[in-house]
C-alpha cells in the first residue's frame, strides 16, 4: 500500500529580510526536491522584509504575517519578551504546519516558543492542540561550533583571512534554546580564497544555503508521518 499522504506537507517559514532562502523553498515546493509540500505561512519580524513580497507574489500567493518586537510592546504595554515569543508561536500554530523553517530569521526563539512547538506547553485561548512535536530548523552560515549567532559570515571570513580557521561552510540544524547549537541535519563546506573580496565568498555561500535548506526541509518533513494536516487537528 502506498503510504504517501494525500494531503500536502505544510511548512511555516520565518524570515527577517530579503528572503532568498525562502525563494529557494518556494521554487522547490511540489518538485522532486520537495514533493507534496505546501508553504502555508511566511512570518516576518520585520514589516518591510522583502521576503513577504516574494511570498505574496508566489503562484498561488502564500499567506503572510508580520509581528515586530517593538510593535508588540507598543500594542501590549507591560508584556514580556517571552509573551512576544508565545504570540509568534500562536501565529505559527494557527497555520497547522508540519515543520517550521527559520530561513534568515534574525531573532532568537525563546524556550516558550520551542515548548509550544514541542507540544509541552499550551497557549491560553487557543484551540489548536498538538498531537506531536513540530520540528523547527534553522539555516546558519557557519559550520557547527564555529561562529554562533549574528554576523557569522563576516566573522568567519575575517577569521579565515587571518589564518585562524582553515575552512568555512553552512549548516542546517535543529533549533534548541542554545543559539546555533542544535544537532546539524546537514553541514557543507564552502570554498573560500585567501585575499578575495567577501562578496565573492558570499555569492558561493548563498548558493550552498539554497541547496541545503531544501534538502534539510525534506529530511524533517519525511520524519513527520503522517503529517499533522492529516490528523484533523
Amino acid at each position: 500500500m502506498d503510504s504517501t499522504p494525500t494531503s500536502p506537507r505544510r511548512l511555516a517559514i520565518l524570515i527577517s529580510g530579503e528572503g532568498t532562502n525562502l525563494q529557494a523553498l518556494i521554487d522547490a515546493q511540489n518538485t522532486p526536491s520537495l514533493p507534496n509540500t505546501c508553504i502555508v505561512l511566511v512570518l516576518s519580524n520585520r514589516k518591510n522584509a522583502r521576503g513577504l513580497l516574494r511570498a505574496s507574489n508566489a503562484s498561488p500567493p502564500i499567506p503572510t504575517a508580520h509581528l515586530s518586537l517593538p510593535a508588540f510592546f507598543k500594542s501590549n504595554p507591560g508584556k514580556s519578551r517571552d509573551e512576544y515569543d508565545l504570540e509568534i508561536a500562536r501565529l505559527v500554530l494557527r497555520a497547522k504546519p508540519d515543520a517550521v523553517v527559520c530561513a534568515g530569521w534574525m531573532h532568537i526563539l525563546g524556550e516558550g516558543f520551542l515548548d509550544v512547538l514541542k507540544g509541552v506547553r499550551a497557549l491560553e485561548r487557543e484551540v489548536v492542540v498538538l498531537a506531536r512535536e513540530v520540528p523547527v530548523i534553522n539555516v546558519h552560515p557557519a559550520l557547527f561550533g564555529q561562529f554562533d549567532g549574528a554576523g557569522a559570515v563576516e566573522r568567519g571570513f575575517e577569521a579565515f583571512q587571518r589564518g585562524e580557521v582553515n575552512k568555512l561552510g553552512v549548516m542546517v540544524h535543529r533549533v534548541i534554546k542554545e543559539v546555533d547549537r542544535g544537532k546539524p541535519l546537514i553541514e557543507r563546506t564552502v570554498e573560500v580564497v585567501k585575499g578575495e573580496a567577501i562578496e565573492a565568498y558570499e555569492e558561493r555561500l548563498h548558493k550552498v544555503e539554497w541547496e541545503v535548506i531544501v534538502e534539510a526541509t525534506r529530511m524533517v518533513l519525511d520524519e513527520v508521518k503522517p503529517p499533522l494536516s492529516c490528523d484533523g487537528v
